[in-house]
């Protein structure tokens, strides 16, 4: 396949892109400055890619590792909606338009849950919680307008897919494992607020495997990219040191964890939400996961961290 992948020099493109490429597919980069360039809101040279591609796959998006500022707000929420109405209008205008659009969404637009998971079905959205700081809404609301807009796009010769992926784990430098395994082995890798919020996850090469399922199969709408076992924080961190080889994790208090996100320019949301999420329709499609389970998975990352071996068996 010809697979056109607008800002896939990020986090997950880092991955992605060579894991396809090894896969035999030809992957077109479309970024801000390398490989085929576009300013993310307006149309250009750069649509002609996507005319005649077999797949489109969107990760463009302004990180969310940052302090949730009312400028980086902002900047969030336009870099995800302005990316996607563009890359509808191309599909709209092409001649040959591509049959799949895989749309980069977020877990985050589910409810802060303890008591049941979510899942596409039955899972209960976000938004305005009232045990829980009133700005995490946001992150919601930027979730749902990035799905909308995907869904009113005007390309009917095109199916629709909104991945909800959830954190996703790779070895690569930079990426939320890394900061993790970090923490762990600095002996701070303890419970925040006490680890009760679950964290969902999913393994790279889980998300490499489900992206080529999607692509070959006959799924819309939103598809939740999340390894089937969530976990509280608190057993999460302590497998994560267990593969490290980490006797402790001193625990932080909300307060402290406040502290430490300032310093490294980050927000607590990402530690202190519950994101409880399992994959239902990649499950009822017949879908394997390679790493279903966190300890398996904190194994093959921690070694390969080590080992300095960013990338799985078989990808060059």
């Amino acid at each position: 396949m010809k697979i056109v992948i607008p800002g896939g020099t990020g986090h997950i493109g880092r991955f992605l892109t060579p894991a396809l490429r090894a896969a035999g597919h030809t992957v077109v980069v479309i970024a801000r400055s390398d490989g085929v360039v576009w300013d993310g809101r307006t149309l250009g040279p750069w649509a002609a890619e996507i005319d005649g591609a077999d797949a489109v796959i969107n990760l463009a998006g302004r990180s969310v590792s940052c302090r949730y500022t009312d400028a980086h707000l902002r900047e969030m929420m336009s870099s995800r909606i302005d990316s996607t109405r563009v890359i509808g209008e191309a599909i709209a205008c092409a001649d040959k338009p591509p049959s799949v659009w895989l749309q980069m969404s977020t877990a985050t637009i589910y409810a802060h849950r303890f008591d049941a998971p979510n899942d596409e079905a039955t899972g209960i959205i976000g938004g305005h919680e009232p045990d829980v700081p009133a700005y995490w809404a946001y992150s919601v609301d930027i979730a749902k307008a990035w799905e909308h807009t995907q869904e009113e796009a005007v390309v009917p010769g095109t199916r629709k897919v909104a991945l909800r992926t959830a954190i996703t784990m790779s070895p690569g430098r930079g990426g939320p494992f890394s900061h993790l395994y970090r923490m762990a082995r600095l002996g701070i890798g303890g419970p925040v607020a006490g680890g009760r919020q679950f964290v969902s996850w999913i393994h790279e090469v889980d998300l490499v495997a489900a992206v080529e399922f999607l692509l070959g199969s006959d799924l819309t709408g939103p598809v939740n990219l999340a390894a089937p076992a969530p976990l509280p924080h608190r057993e999460f961190m302590r497998e994560l040191r267990k593969a490290a080889k980490v006797p402790f994790g001193i625990p932080s208090t909300a307060w402290m964890a406040e502290i430490g996100a300032f310093v490294i320019r980050t927000d607590t949301e990402l530690l202190l939400k519950s994101r409880r999420v399992i994959p239902g329709r990649l499950l009822d499609a017949g879908f394997s996961f390679t790493y279903p389970e966190w300890p398996k998975a904190a194994a093959d990352l921690v070694r390969r961290y080590r080992s300095r071996t960013w990338t799985p068996a078989g990808v060059s």
